[in-house]
């Protein structure tokens, strides 16, 4: 395997026309280089998940980090003239 310290940068063009030799060379001898002015890497799936933390849903998530003890008073007093949609309609 390749040291990972000395990673191998591609060209954009060059990335082009040798795209499976690049995912062959990721697969083989670790994350391979694409680019100079913007920089992207192209990983094996297995690395990537291997090294990235697992996602849980958005919802689970605000559950779970609700800030909890805080008593906030919530004013009851509208400040607007505006009016409340929906309060004259009857349920059909």
């Amino acid at each position: 395997m390749k040291d990972p310290k000395t990673p191998r940068n591609w060209t954009v063009s060059e990335a082009k026309g040798r795209l499976f030799e690049i995912l062959r060379l990721a697969e083989e001898e670790g994350p391979q280089h694409i680019g100079v002015r913007r920089s992207f890497v192209v990983v094996p799936v297995a690395l990537w998940y291997e090294k990235t933390p697992p996602r849980q849903p958005l919802g689970k998530w605000l559950v779970e980090n609700i800030p909890r003890g805080l008593n906030l008073d919530i004013p009851n007093d509208r400040k607007s003239s505006r009016e409340i949609p929906f309060t004259d309609q009857t349920p059909a």
